[in-house]
């Protein structure tokens, strides 16, 4: 079974077993020499987020300011640590967002470019383009539409707003309180997120949409312009999370208050609390 960087791993480890204190020292500093853009390899910690996937996601990310030697000191301390989204977006700033979008498969030329269908009774359909070009140039230039794949494609959006940064479940069992709403709630609302299941890690809140489907990974991006409108420097403080349900009409924030309004679950295990409590009594 192919593993990334095994060969690369081995030649370091034995390299330590051969009695050097840093095996990589000479290599480290040949990049603080001579390099000038200097990345990290960074990997997703897929486990964690109950998708069915095992295999990590690998990214480079580049890392600015300071100097050369200051960006690879930065990186060896970080060295297979955990980087958190907090250590990295902070609230109300505007990021980027790059994916794939939903895929839709292979589309024609009305659903794909917008073209206009011909009248009825046309011989061999009618949602085509009647004419793809001239006879000279003797090829087919690229401004025409044709049919093909629609969907999946790669976008980058700018200048979406962090609206919050939730802590894990772990950390905050209650990560969807606010000031004005004092319910003990967590994020995932009641049935959980459609298509995805409970979030318990940490977690971003952004203004607007996203591309793709559930559980596709985003990368999400620091903006690369200076942030002045008022829009981007305003702050954000929620005054209420909506955790009712996505699957139905959705009536209730908790489990609690369903059962408190239904007289359901909460409250009969309390009667019988109370029972035992009379019987121990008597």
């Amino acid at each position: 079974k192919k593993k990334a960087f095994t060969k690369y791993q081995k030649r370091w480890s034995e390299a330590s077993k051969d009695g050097k204190e840093n095996p990589m020292a000479a290599e480290v500093e040949r990049a603080k020499k001579y390099c000038q853009v200097i990345r990290a390899i960074c990997h997703t910690q897929v486990g964690k987020v109950k998708i069915g996937q095992k295999k990590a996601h690998i990214k480079e990310i580049q890392v600015n300011g300071g100097t050369t030697e200051k960006k690879v000191d930065f990186i060896m301390g970080l060295f297979e640590q955990e980087v958190k989204i907090a250590d990295v977006f902070s609230q109300d700033e505007m990021v980027d967002t790059i994916g794939a979008t939903k895929g839709k498969g292979i589309a024609g030329v009305v659903t794909r470019w917008g073209v206009t269908r011909l009248t009825r009774k046309t011989h061999r359909g009618l949602r085509k383009v009647a004419c793809i070009g001239s006879w000279h140039p003797a090829r087919v230039s690229f401004q025409v539409p044709r049919s093909g794949q629609r969907g999946y494609h790669h976008r980058t959006e700018i200048n979406k707003k962090i609206y919050r940064i939730g802590k894990s479940l772990k950390e905050d069992p209650n990560n969807a309180c606010t000031e004005n709403d004092l319910t003990e709630k967590a994020i995932t609302p009641m049935g959980g997120f459609s298509h995805y299941g409970t979030v318990n890690e940490d977690y971003v809140m952004l203004k607007g949409t996203v591309a793709g489907p559930r559980k596709r990974i985003i990368t999400m991006r620091k903006s690369l312009l200076p942030q002045v409108s008022r829009r981007a420097v305003e702050k954000i403080s929620l005054k209420f999370i909506d955790t009712s349900s996505k699957f139905g009409h959705g009536r209730f924030q908790t489990s609690e208050e369903k059962a408190k309004f239904f007289g359901g679950a909460v409250q009969k295990k309390a009667k019988t609390e109370g029972k035992a409590e009379a019987e121990a009594e008597a």
